[in-house]
């Protein structure tokens, strides 16, 4: 297929590469904030007694902060040992002030996107009569909690479609774009120019030119190498609606560290897709970065589409700056969902922001695990966890529940799979199988458990995903698509390479040290 944009754009994309310029000048940034504080820290000898006694003052209030014990033991470490840079760091990239401003404006629209998310019927009469009593008490609290911190109800009358790879879930995007009628709607984390997205484009700009509302949400970070200086104006001057997440420029500031890392694709407000893939080719594997790419994907249809048009419409209206006073014009029509009344189980869409100071992501993956009596199964293609998370995994293990891994064996990143590794030795040694898939990357983020709940989402078992993301998953229930989740992990444990303990025990000591370094500090990276 030919490409859609201008040939000046890609001449633009050669001349004008902001990556290069960006790393630039933050670089330079950087370099000079290092050298006026060490100047001054060490040209006066009582500079040097107000960094010390600023390095205590500020461990002191991270100590009495209510950020994650790991991510304050990370800085504090940082700042005792290197006054001097880990000041000027901690101030640029780990104090978290910009998330008050960001804060204060996302809730004037969450407080109207609440108003409109409601639960209206009672969880409990959502379930089967066949359901077991503890089931429903755990899911219920679950769902619950997920109501009160991550904003969103849990739905009935709702059809989950399960994709393995990123291929099956384009091909499926593709057709139900055709079938749009009223608005789509994209936010997604990663869109680079090639097949995938080329392909989506020209559907978007004839579904545009026929009437159909399309707007479109992208990070700027996420799209920093992949997208030309400027590509929200070519799009909107093919007619598309855009908006850019955290404008990225050569000057450094705290709330980079907050990225929309959703992947998001609603259309007519009766279908939704989730999941770990984004709009580039290496998703599809038309292109090889680190060998084959292996991602997955949900497709919901019926009332919990709801919730995803939702978080869009947030999203949206926070970054346009405008009240969300147009949000009930793209409720599903009752036509639309009617087929999907009586749909077999429950699903709950969710997102987790960073600026609510609540785990929603890794509190609801610890709920599953805790409240596992067979198995759990994890995908996943970062295993930099917390205390928490560990002595869930490893107390599971421990009762004899069947706890499975899989991470990549060929890394995007080599620093996170050191961390990553380091990781193994605990959990191996407590029952947890661990097992890297060695045909290349596994990008996927699922959790599904004894048959009955599961997890498919955007949310990565790391600091950054956990802590500092937006992100959102699609729970769910005793969805038919379930035991299609357990079946792709399983097939693809066949082409993965199991990890025991004795494997940890013959690591290099030298090897088993760097990890260990790169573990202390792991939540700043």
């Amino acid at each position: 297929m030919k490409k859609i944009y201008p040939k000046i754009v890609k001449a633009n994309k050669r001349i004008f590469n902001r990556l290069l310029v960006c790393i630039i000048g933050i670089l330079i940034q950087l370099t000079y904030l290092i050298y006026l504080f060490w100047t001054f820290g060490t040209a006066y000898s009582y500079s040097a007694v107000i960094f010390n006694i600023a390095s205590i003052l500020i461990t002191f209030a991270l100590l009495n902060s209510d950020k994650h014990p790991t991510y304050k033991t990370s800085w504090m470490l940082l700042i005792l040992i290197v006054p001097i840079v880990g000041i000027m760091l901690y101030l640029c990239f780990g104090s978290g002030n910009s998330g008050n401003k960001l804060r204060e404006k996302m809730n004037l629209f969450n407080e109207e996107e609440r108003l409109l998310l409601t639960q209206r019927t009672k969880i409990t009469e959502l379930f089967d009569k066949d359901c077991d009593d503890t089931e429903i008490k755990s899911v219920s609290k679950l769902a619950n909690y997920l109501y009160k911190y991550g904003g969103y109800p849990i739905y009935a009358n709702s059809e989950a479609t399960y994709f393995p790879s990123g291929e099956a879930k384009f091909e499926a995007l593709c057709r139900e774009l055709e079938n749009a009628e009223r608005f789509i709607f994209l936010e997604y984390f990663i869109i680079e120019e090639g097949v995938m997205w080329n392909t989506v484009l020209d559907i978007l700009v004839r579904k545009m030119k026929a009437g159909v509302d399309v707007r479109i949400v992208y990070d700027d970070i996420g799209c920093l190498k992949t997208l030309p200086y400027k590509y929200n104006e070519y799009l909107e001057s093919l007619g598309l609606k855009c908006m850019i997440f955290n404008k990225f420029h050569p000057f450094w500031v705290a709330r980079m560290n907050n990225r929309d890392h959703r992947k998001i694709l609603v259309i007519d407000g009766h279908t939704a897709f989730n999941g770990g893939v984004n709009l580039a080719d290496e998703y599809i594997n038309e292109v090889e970065k680190f060998g084959h790419w292996k991602d997955t994907a949900v497709m919901i249809k019926g009332e919990a589409v709801w919730s995803f048009t939702m978080m869009f419409l947030t999203m949206w209206n926070y970054l346009d700056n405008n009240k969300p006073h147009d949000c009930d014009a793209y409720m599903p029509r009752e036509e639309d969902i009617e087929q999907f009344r009586g749909a077999h189980g429950l699903v709950l869409p969710y997102t987790d922001s960073p600026l609510d100071k609540e785990s929603v992501g890794e509190n609801t993956y610890i709920s599953i695990i805790n409240n596992a009596s067979d198995y759990v199964y994890i995908t996943t293609p970062y295993l930099v966890i917390t205390d928490e998370m560990s002595a869930a995994l490893t107390i599971a293990a421990k009762s004899g529940v069947d706890v499975r891994i899989i991470t990549p064996h060929i890394p995007d990143k080599w620093y996170v799979l050191a961390v990553t590794r380091s990781f193994y030795k605990q959990l191996t040694k407590c029952g947890v199988k661990i097992y890297e898939y060695t045909p290349g990357f596994i990008h996927a983020k699922n959790f599904v458990s004894d048959d009955k709940v599961g997890v498919v989402g955007t949310i990565n078992l790391d600091y950054r995903s956990l802590y500092l993301h937006f992100e959102c998953g699609t729970y769910m229930y005793k969805t038919d698509c379930l035991l299609d989740v357990k079946k792709d992990f399983l097939n693809t444990l066949e082409l993965c390479r199991e990890v025991t303990y004795e494997d940890c025990l013959k690591v290099n000591p030298l090897r088993r040290l760097g990890r260990s370094i790169l573990r202390l500090f792991a939540p700043l990276m």
